[in-house]
């Protein structure tokens, strides 16, 4: 028995090692063809700036476009890397908890991408036109393009994640973590909480963008109670 476990065990770390060597495969083939296209996404990230950034070491443009290829060749990367994860706890799921994954992966992606073109066409533009302007009697704005790639990536990255907020709770509740009385009874709570997340995330120190920031933060918390009496529904 105990020779049938470390087999096993030794399968496990197999299959995950082929798995992990897909994945690192699939980024690598994915990043080599996002070489092709670099440029257009650079362009594209830089255009609400409004300016033309600046690299300020010899090698900090060529770090950038690399860094740049990289995250686009990981996105691309995403359906295969999610694809082999499924695949590898799938056979120890039980059938409620695929019948979650089937959920749970669709709407997770949908909730990143609209956090994503929330923040790129609506909050990015706002905040870039307030930095740029910040001081500008005084100085003349010139970013520094590893920086300003970094500090743009960032921020779309943690938006799309914040985004995934109602699909939190609704899983929450599902599992009887928390209780739609419980979020709504706490709303108060949860508003100076989002007040402090929308100031983090916030790039400008101004209400008005702060507000960009927490109004869809409170739709969505809104949201998530509404989700989570579904959810209420659904186990009863």
């Amino acid at each position: 028995m105990a020779n049938e476990v470390q087999m096993t065990v030794i399968e496990h770390l197999e299959e995950l090692r082929q798995r992990l060597l897909k994945c690192l495969i699939a980024v690598a083939v994915t990043t080599t063809l996002s070489f092709a296209f670099t440029t257009q996404i650079m362009r594209i990230l830089i255009a609400p700036a409004g300016i033309k950034p600046v690299f300020l070491r010899p090698t900090e443009m060529f770090i950038t476009y690399f860094r740049v290829a990289l995250l686009s060749g990981s996105i691309l990367a995403m359906p295969v890397i999610v694809y082999q994860v499924i695949q590898f706890i799938w056979p120890g799921l039980q059938s409620s908890e695929r019948s979650y994954v089937r959920i749970i992966v669709p709407a997770a992606t949908l909730s990143f991408i609209l956090g994503v073109l929330f923040t790129y066409f609506v909050l990015l533009p706002f905040s870039l036109r307030y930095l740029v302007s910040f001081g500008g009697d005084l100085v003349e704005a010139k970013w520094a393009i590893g920086e300003y790639i970094s500090f743009v990536t960032t921020l779309l990255f943690w938006s799309g994640v914040v985004f995934e907020t109602p699909l939190i709770v609704y899983f929450l509740a599902r599992w009887r973590i928390v209780s739609p009385q419980f979020l709504s009874r706490n709303r108060k709570f949860a508003v100076l909480l989002i007040a402090v997340i929308a100031a983090v995330i916030t790039p400008t120190p101004d209400p008005f963008n702060m507000g960009l920031v927490m109004i869809p933060l409170l739709l969505m918390y809104e949201a998530g109670i509404l989700l989570a009496k579904l959810a209420y529904r659904g186990r009863s």
